[in-house]
């Protein structure tokens, strides 16, 4: 019994150990893909709104926020994460508020500093 195990153990740990190495060819690296997660933002799209637009004029501009709870109808939450092929992550937030259903200032690191323009 114990010589069957020893057996089936020297046989499978090759094998296993086969699984996680692999030959590495100087110049050639595998392919990895970029990942990007939630609603792209940019400082532009940011800079085209304006105080008093209508939840459907902003949703037009920056598109269906990410987080868009019953608690909060007046706070909207557009999330951004990109991580690059180098491993490189990237994450950006803008939180958007409403008084009334109008825009009245932004919040997050895209928020410009003086609220919307």
């Amino acid at each position: 019994m114990n010589r069957q195990f020893l057996c089936v153990a020297a046989l499978a740990i090759p094998v296993v150990a086969g699984c996680s190495w692999a030959p590495r060819i100087p110049g050639v690296t595998p392919y990895k893909i970029e990942i990007q997660q939630g609603n792209f933002v940019s400082a532009e799209m940011v800079a085209q709104l304006k105080p008093g637009m209508s939840k459907e004029q902003v949703r037009a501009v920056l598109g269906t926020p990410l987080l868009n709870g019953i608690f909060y109808a007046e706070r909207w939450d557009y999330i951004f994460w990109r991580e690059q092929s180098n491993g490189k992550r990237e994450n950006h937030n803008l939180a958007v508020f409403f008084d009334d259903g109008k825009l009245a200032r932004l919040g997050g690191d895209l928020a410009p500093a003086g609220g919307p323009q």
